[in-house]
C-alpha cells in the first residue's frame, strides 16, 4: 500500500467547529480591525472633494435625481426625463439619496462611494476570517484598501464602487452558506449579485462561476441538495436582477425616459448589447447610442484616435492599443501599460499562492475551508482577469477594481497559511517566490513613472532580497527574528502598491477614464489618460487666469465634458436667469453636463451620452419649444456624437431646424439660440 505524503502547509478546517471565523479571537483582533477600517476611511475620505464632480456624466444624473424622483429611479440625465445614462441606476440611487439629504455637492455625491470602499474592505476581512482566521482577513482587507484602482474608484462617482461592495457581500454570504450548507445564505448571495446587475449589468455575473464552483465542491451536503440550492440561488439572481428590467419593459415608454445606449429603448437589450456582448466581442463599438454598428464604431474610433494619440484605443488587436481603452487584448493586458499599475502589483504573487495552495490542499477533505477560500477568490480572479484580458470591445483600466478583492483574498490566505507551514521547506520556497515576484514586479511598475520617488523602487529591491534570503535560510528560527521577518516581508510586499494608492488618493481625478497614480501618471504609455485622468484633464478644461479657456475637440471652449472645467461665466449667467423646464438643450452630455452642474439649472442632453440616442426626436423637440419649455439651444457639441454619420439621433436635424427658425448670438465665444424669440418673417 502506497502512502502519499502531504506537507502540513495549509490548515484543514472541515466543519463549523474548525472554521477560524467562528471561534475565540485574540484580544488584538478587534483593535486591529478598527485600525484597518478607520485607516481605510481616512484614505478614502481624505481630500474627497478634490475631484469636483469627477465624471460629469454621472454627476449630471445625480443632480437630476435631486430634482425629480422619476429621474432618480431611472437614472435620467435631466429632471425632464428625456434620456437616461447608459448604465442601470443603482449607483445613482445611492448618490442621489445622499445628495437629497445633504444637498447636492461633490462631497455628498462621492461620500457614499467612499463608504462602499470601507464596506468592501470590511467584508473581505469578514469573509477571509471565516475560512482562515483574523490574520489572513486583516491582510486581505489591507491589500484591497491599498490597491491603487480601489483608492481611485472608491473616491469617484462611477458605478464600480457599489458593484464591488455587492460582489464582496455575495462572497461573504457564500462562505456563510458553506459552513452548514445554508440555503438562505446562498439565496442571499444570489440576491447580492442580482442587485450588482442593477449597478453595472453583466459585469456583476463574472464572479458567479467561482461562487457556483466553490459551493458545489465544498458545501457539507449531498450532491443533490447542493444542486438544488444552487438552482435556488440562481432564481434569486434572476429575480433581483430582472425586476428592474421588467419595470422598464412594463412602464409606458411615453411616460419614462429613453434608455440611453440601447437601440430599442430596452433595458434588457442594453444589458445584452452595448453593456454585454458588445463590450466582450466589440461588435457594437463601445459608445452608447448611435446607429448601425459599422458607422458608429468607425466614427468612434476616429474621435478616440484624436484624443488618445493614435493606435487602436478599443483594445482590439494590433500593437499600440490605446491605454485609455485597455491596450492590446491578450494574456498580458492585466500587466500592460493600462492595467498594470491599476491592479497588478500583487497579481503574480496571488497566482503563485493559488497554484501552491491548491497543490498543498489536494488531499484535504472535500469540505476543507482553506481550499474553499482558494477556489472562491481564485475563481473570482481568474475568470475576471480572463474576461478583461480578452475583451475586444471597450474596456477601461478602472474596470480592474472588480479584480482587486480576488487578489486580496488570495494574498491574505496564501501568505498566512504558507507562513504557518513554514517548517516545511517547500512552503518557504513558495513564500520566497511570492516575495520575489511582489518586489521585482513592483520595481518594474514603479519604473513606469520613473521620475516619481525614484529611490523607492531600489529600496524595495534591497528589502526584497533580504526577505527572500531570510526565508530560504530559515533565519526566523532564531528567537524573535520570525516576527521581524514576517513584518518586513509584508511591508516590503505592500510598499509599492501602498505608495501608489496613497499618491492616487491624495489628488483629485476627473473624466470618463480616470487613472490611478501620482500627478502626471495619466500620461503614461500609449494613449495617455484619455477622457480625463488627474483633476484638470478631459474635455474643455479651463486653465490659467480669468477668461483663459482651453476648448476640447470641436472647439467648445469652456464646456466641461466628462469633467475638468467650468463653462464660460457669461453662458452660465444666461442659464441661471431662465425659468423654463430646461434652461438649455445641447448635443450630448459632454456639453450639457457642465452647463447643468455649474449653472444649477436643468439642461437637456439631447441624444444622451454622446448625442447618438433618438431622444428627443425632431418632432418632440419642436413640441417642447412650442410649449416654451426650453430657453436656449447651445450650438456645437457632437451632433450624432460618437455615433457619427450612422447615429440614430436627430441632433443634426434639430440643429438645422433651430438655425432656420431662431437668431444666433455669441456669448463668451459660444453660439446660443434663444428659442423664445423666433426669427421675424422676411
Amino acid at each position: 500500500m502506497t502512502t502519499t505524503f502531504v506537507p502540513p502547509v495549509m490548515s484543514s478546517g472541515t466543519g463549523p467547529t474548525a472554521t477560524p471565523g467562528t471561534g475565540e479571537r485574540p484580544r488584538w483582533v478587534r483593535p486591529a480591525v478598527a485600525v484597518l477600517l478607520l485607516a481605510t476611511a481616512g484614505l478614502y475620505f481624505w481630500n474627497l472633494s478634490a475631484s469636483g464632480y469627477a465624471n460629469d456624466f454621472y454627476a449630471m444624473a445625480v443632480q437630476a435625481g435631486t430634482w425629480d424622483w422619476k429621474a432618480l429611479f431611472f437614472g435620467s440625465l435631466d429632471p425632464g426625463n428625456v434620456v437616461t445614462v447608459d448604465k442601470p441606476p443603482a449607483a445613482m440611487w445611492l448618490m442621489g439619496l445622499s445628495a437629497r439629504i445633504f444637498g447636492f455637492s461633490s462631497w455628498s455625491m462621492l461620500a457614499p462611494n467612499a463608504l462602499c470602499g470601507v464596506g468592501s474592505v470590511g467584508l473581505v476581512y469578514l469573509t477571509v476570517r471565516r475560512t482562515n482566521g483574523p490574520a489572513a482577513g486583516l491582510l486581505a482587507g489591507a491589500v484591497l484598501a491599498l490597491t491603487p484602482v480601489a483608492a481611485l474608484m472608491f473616491k469617484f462617482n462611477n458605478p464600480d464602487a457599489l458593484l464591488v461592495l455587492l460582489l464582496t457581500l455575495g462572497a461573504y454570504f457564500t462562505v456563510r452558506a458553506l459552513e452548514k450548507a445554508g440555503t438562505w445564505w446562498l439565496v442571499l448571495a444570489g440576491t447580492a449579485i442580482g442587485f450588482g446587475f442593477v449597478a453595472k449589468m453583466l459585469q456583476a455575473f463574472l464572479v458567479l462561476p467561482a461562487f457556483v464552483l466553490v459551493y458545489l465542491v465544498c458545501a457539507p451536503a449531498g450532491l443533490g441538495k447542493r444542486l438544488a440550492q444552487v438552482c435556488a440561488a440562481g432564481a434569486a439572481v434572476l429575480v433581483s436582477a430582472g425586476w428592474y428590467v421588467a419595470v422598464v419593459a412594463l412602464w409606458p415608454a411615453s411616460s419614462r425616459p429613453y434608455i440611453g445606449g440601447s437601440t430599442t429603448n430596452s433595458a434588457l437589450e442594453l444589458a445584452l448589447g452595448y453593456n454585454g456582448l458588445g463590450r466582450i466581442f466589440g461588435n457594437r463599438g463601445g459608445f452608447g447610442g448611435g446607429g448601425p454598428a459599422a458607422g458608429r464604431e468607425g466614427a468612434g474610433r476616429d474621435i478616440a484616435r484624436e484624443i488618445t494619440g493614435g493606435g487602436q484605443p478599443f483594445g482590439g488587436g494590433g500593437p499600440g492599443g490605446g491605454a485609455a481603452f485597455g491596450g492590446q487584448s491578450g494574456l498580458g493586458r492585466m500587466f500592460g501599460q493600462s492595467f498594470g499599475t491599476e491592479v497588478s502589483w500583487l497579481l503574480p504573487a496571488a497566482l503563485i499562492a493559488l497554484v501552491a495552495g491548491l497543490w498543498f490542499t489536494r488531499s484535504f477533505p472535500r469540505t476543507d475551508r482553506t481550499r474553499a477560500g482558494l477556489l472562491l477568490w481564485g475563481g473570482w480572479t481568474v475568470v475576471t482577469a480572463a474576461v478583461f484580458s480578452f475583451m475586444s470591445g471597450i474596456v477601461h483600466p478602472y474596470y480592474a477594481v472588480a479584480l482587486a478583492p480576488g487578489i486580496a483574498g488570495l494574498i491574505g490566505i496564501g501568505t498566512v497559511e504558507l507562513w504557518r507551514g513554514r517548517r516545511n521547506y517547500s512552503a518557504r520556497v513558495v513564500l520566497a517566490l511570492m516575495a520575489a515576484s511582489a518586489g521585482v514586479w513592483g520595481f518594474i511598475l514603479l519604473d513606469r513613472t520613473a521620475s516619481w520617488l525614484p529611490w523607492l523602487r531600489y529600496l524595495i529591491l534591497v528589502l526584497t532580497a533580504l526577505v527572500v534570503l531570510g526565508l530560504l535560510v530559515g533565519i526566523d528560527r532564531i528567537r524573535r527574528v520570525g516576527v521581524v521577518l514576517a513584518v518586513t516581508g509584508i511591508v516590503t510586499g505592500m510598499l509599492a502598491t501602498s505608495a501608489y494608492a496613497v499618491a492616487t488618493a491624495s489628488i483629485g481625478h476627473s473624466g470618463g477614464t480616470p487613472v490611478s497614480g501620482p500627478a502626471g501618471a495619466a500620461a503614461r504609455g500609449p494613449g495617455g489618460g484619455g477622457f480625463g485622468g488627474t483633476r484638470g484633464g478631459g474635455f474643455g478644461e479651463t486653465r490659467g487666469g480669468p477668461g483663459e479657456t482651453r476648448g476640447g475637440p470641436g472647439g467648445l471652449g469652456g464646456f466641461g465634458g466628462f469633467g475638468g472645467g467650468q463653462p464660460n461665466a457669461q453662458v452660465l449667467a444666461k442659464l441661471r436667469a431662465t425659468g423654463t423646464k430646461w434652461s438649455a438643450a445641447a448635443d450630448g452630455s459632454m456639453v450639457a453636463a457642465g452647463l447643468a452642474l455649474y449653472s444649477g439649472k436643468p439642461v437637456m442632453a439631447m441624444g444622451g451620452f454622446n448625442g447618438g440616442d433618438p431622444a428627443p426626436t425632431l418632432d418632440q423637440f419642436k413640441e417642447y419649444v412650442a410649449k416654451g419649455e426650453i430657453t436656449y439651444y447651445v450650438s456645437g457639441g457632437r451632433g450624432g456624437g460618437f455615433g457619427g454619420p450612422g447615429g440614430r439621433g436627430d441632433a443634426q436635424s434639430i440643429a438645422s431646424w433651430v438655425a432656420s427658425k431662431y437668431t444666433a448670438e455669441t456669448v463668451g465665444g459660444t453660439t446660443l439660440y434663444n428659442l423664445t424669440k423666433p426669427l421675424l418673417p422676411s
